[in-house]
This record gives structure tokens, sequence and C-alpha cells, in this order.
């Protein structure tokens, strides 16, 4: 699918024949195309498509590159990143004159927001420079936006770690699980955040190198430089908090299991004695004296209470429980 859009007053407008208006249009979006579409536009801008599989190569020289006087840049980007498992796709931007000429096959929010906007207020796009600018710093907004909501979901997960609700041994082995599910879906999150902010680094590193010398271009890009550097670096802080956050879940649940596993070793270490002192009186020797007392029957049960009372009572005396 093709979208093209003119400038129409630093305004963006969409145009529904591209053959008609291809002397005008400055932006061509191409979303999943076909090869017929492909073919068109590299006739139009006199530039190579790169294919999806070109897209997704990962050295720096197959995504950073010039091609007949035109520059190819390709970025990875998160769509549908309201979630934990946003599909991650590479992005390519190809600034070729006063065109920009965007190949994607996925919906990052940018691209859904970005041109409704443009439509709407001015945002001094007028040629590829410009909306290219203006779509990275959209782009931005949005990496920003996704890496907030994990830090306040990160600052929930540290909360449910340190001050959990439940009381219940059976409901805190629940909530431990949930919690381990969380933090592994915020580590996926925040990595492939992580990889995008990477490829924008470079991106941006590229741009700065052939953008035009208009000093008001100049610095958006190393606004955009900054803010990617400022987020990356974000991100990485918040990869080491939810490393620390497995860690003091897994410590935890040892805690967990060293309480049940002491309630058990104490209960074991208590019956122990009665247990002795019930199967001594078990034995069917035939000469037992005390089988013939009065008082051996009680005496027999008193001697098994306070053997199992003195080890509970050490136990509480050396704190042990």
């Amino acid at each position: 699918m093709i979208k093209a859009f003119v400038a129409d007053n630093d305004r963006l407008r969409v145009v529904g024949d591209l053959p008609s208006n291809q002397d005008k249009v400055v932006w061509i979006d191409l979303l999943v195309p076909t090869r017929e579409e492909e073919d068109f536009v590299e006739k139009l801008v006199g530039v190579g498509i790169p294919t999806r599989e070109e897209m997704e190569e990962i050295e720096i020289s197959s995504r950073l590159y010039v091609e007949n006087g035109a520059y190819v840049m390709t970025a990875t980007l998160p769509a549908h990143a309201d979630g934990d498992r946003p599909a991650m796709l590479p992005v390519t931007f190809v600034l070729a004159g006063e065109r920009l000429i965007t190949v994607r096959y996925h919906e990052p929010r940018a691209f859904q927001t970005f041109p409704v906007r443009a439509e709407k207020a001015d945002t001094g796009c007028t040629n590829g420079e410009t909306i290219l600018l203006s779509l990275l710093e959209a782009i931005v907004d949005r990496l920003a936006d996704v890496l907030e909501r994990a830090s306040r979901e990160v600052v929930d997960i540290s909360q449910d770690i340190f001050h959990p609700t439940a009381k219940k041994a059976s409901n805190r082995d629940r909530d431990f699980q949930e919690l381990l599910h969380r933090i592994g879906s915020k580590e996926d999150l925040v990595s492939k955040i992580q990889d995008s902010m990477l490829t924008l680094q470079r991106l941006s590193g590229f741009l700065a190198n052939v953008v035009s010398d208009d000093k008001g271009l100049r610095a958006r890009v190393k606004t955009i430089a900054r803010d990617v550097a400022s987020l990356s670096d974000h991100a990485s802080f918040q990869t080491q908090k939810i490393t620390f956050l497995l860690d003091a879940t897994l410590g935890m649940i040892n805690i967990e299991q060293n309480a049940i596993i002491k309630i058990v070793s104490v209960a074991a270490v208590v019956f122990l004695p009665p247990t002795l002192v019930a199967s001594v009186y078990g034995m069917n020797f035939e000469i037992m004296p005390e089988l013939k007392w009065i008082f051996g029957y009680p005496l027999a049960l008193g001697m098994m209470i306070v053997s199992a009372v003195l080890p509970f009572w050490f136990f509480r005396r050396k704190g042990w429980l």
C-alpha cells in the first residue's frame, strides 16, 4: 500500500493519485509494498528500495548508506507497544532530494499519529528533511512514553515484592509466580526498546553528517541524538533494576522455602522424642517392669509430652522460631 503526501502551507495533505501528483509529493509511505509498487517508486526517485530481507540485515553498511545521491537509513522500531510483546521490525527512511520515502512492514504508532497531526497543525513539513526530522521526533516521543510506562510498572513490581499483601504461603507462591512472569515481560520489553534506541543512535549520527547546513535542522538532529542517548541510558538503568528485582524475587522464594523447611525440621525434632518413648514401650518383651505399674500409662504420656515441649521451648529460647 502506498500513501503519498504533499506539502500544503507547511502542512501535509494526503493525495490519492500519486502519478498525477508525483512532482509535488514530498513523502511516500510504503506499507507492505508489492513488487509493482516498489518498481514504481524506484523509477520515480531513482533509488533502489531495499527488500525486507535487506532491511533485516544488522551490519551498519546495510542499514546506513548512500545510493545515487540518496541517503538510506534503517532503524528497528516497535509496534503494538502498549503491551509487553511489541512487534520489532525494521523501518527504512530514504532521503532522496526533497522527498522522503519510508518502507515498513508493520504499524508503529508514530506513523499513525504523525500524519494526522501534520495534516491539522503547522509542523513546518515542507520537504523530505523536515518531514524526516518531525517523524523521528514523534518516534522518540513514542519510545519515551513506552519506556515511562515500563518504568512505572517496574515500580509496581518492586512494591509487590517488598510489600506483599498475601498472608497465606499458598497465595504468596502464586504471587511469586506472577511476579516472575511480570519481571520477564518487562525485561523483554525494555531490551527491545534498547535495541531500537541503538539503531536510532546510529541513524541520528549518520543523519547529522548528511542533513543540510541549516542551523535549525542541525540543532533538531542534535536534540534527537541527545534524547535518544538519554532514553538509552534510562533503559539501561531500568534493565539493571529489573535484574535486581529478579534476584530479589528469587531470594524471597528461597526465604519462603527455607521457612517451610525449617518448620518441617522443627516438627520432626519435636515429635522425635515422643516417638522414641512410644516405640520403647511398644516393644514386646515379656519382662518389662513398667507394664505392671499402676501409673505406668500416665507416666509414659507425661514423658512424651515433656520430651515434645522441651525441644520446642529450647528452639523458642534460641530464637529459631
